[in-house]
């Protein structure tokens, strides 16, 4: 019987830690800031959105919400989205993506502060995370993935790891991130050839690919530890992840469900990097406390 890696054990791990880290910042004059952008009202954003307010809440960081316009116009988003950005109050920010057509996301990408920048958008933190900068704010659902391999003890060390995503919110930025602690990392993706022959040569799994129930058991081999990252929505209305769960879990030795794994993590990393943003702020000369 494999173990579920459940991502309410891990966030339960992390909470303690968060709240003594923002009492301190509390006692310092320090009241650490997170603030939400949100364009339309997504039904996937405002789920999200409602369990980062709540994790917020249970640590004691400030969540404010900004809600804009579906049909807001670029220029009236940069208005928005720069005072914001240069709001000394706020020590993090967090944009939900996709954002309408109308927009040009890469030019937003410039524009937001790397300090701020709480879910790894800027080409600055990218570029850190792909040179090994622990500096780096990594995209939430990356690190997410890392915290629960390490709460549950998996070793990466000299380990064969397939991620099958290339994205630049998981695939990319969490191969790089197990690179840095000695993996050896295989990146797949819906055009590999073979993806069958590159995962069961893989110790360790990592799916993040957008197909539901697509890694099956025959693809897995005996004993490897499986992080199901994807979020899918069957036709009636259940919600599975990118791997065959059912017939997966008897064959492995670590494994996520979901829904319960790695997104319930994910918040509280957010958490992490809110408070990591306010102490570095407090740290630098001139900065005015929030």
């Amino acid at each position: 019987m494999s173990i579920q890696m459940r991502g309410a054990e891990v966030a339960k791990a992390m909470k303690e830690k968060l709240i003594r880290e923002r009492e301190e910042l509390n006692a310092a004059g320090v009241n650490p800031c997170l603030t939400i952008i949100r364009v339309g009202a997504k039904e996937n954003d405002l789920a999200y959105e409602r369990g980062a307010k709540k994790r917020m809440e249970m640590i004691g960081i400030e969540c404010r919400i900004a809600e804009l316009p579906e049909d807001i116009s670029q220029e009236e988003f940069e208005d928005a989205f720069c005072k914001i950005n240069k709001d000394p109050e706020v020590h993090g920010i967090l944009l939900f993506q996709p954002l309408p057509e109308q927009l040009d996301v890469e030019k937003i990408r410039q524009m937001i502060d790397p300090a701020k920048d709480m879910d790894g958008m800027s080409p600055v933190n990218l570029a850190k995370i792909f040179e090994g900068d622990r500096t780096a704010y990594a995209p939430c659902t990356s690190e997410a993935v890392m915290h629960i391999m390490n709460h549950y003890g998996i070793e990466l060390q000299g380990k064969r790891v397939t991620v099958i995503g290339r994205s630049m919110v998981v695939g990319k930025p969490l191969s790089m991130l197990m690179l840095g602690q000695n993996a050896t990392v295989t990146i797949c993706h819906s055009r590999t050839k073979d993806l069958a022959d590159r995962c069961r040569e893989a110790e360790i799994i990592v799916a993040a690919i957008g197909r539901a129930n697509h890694i099956t058991a025959d693809m897995i081999a005996e004993g490897a530890v499986v992080a199901d990252v994807g979020i899918n929505v069957l036709e009636d209305g259940t919600l599975c992840g990118d791997v065959d769960y059912e017939n997966v879990r008897e064959k492995v030795s670590h494994i996520t469900p979901v829904p319960g794994g790695v997104g319930n993590v994910t918040t509280s990393v957010l958490a992490s990097h809110v408070l990591r943003a306010a102490r570095t702020g407090q740290n630098e000369p001139g900065q005015r406390r929030g």
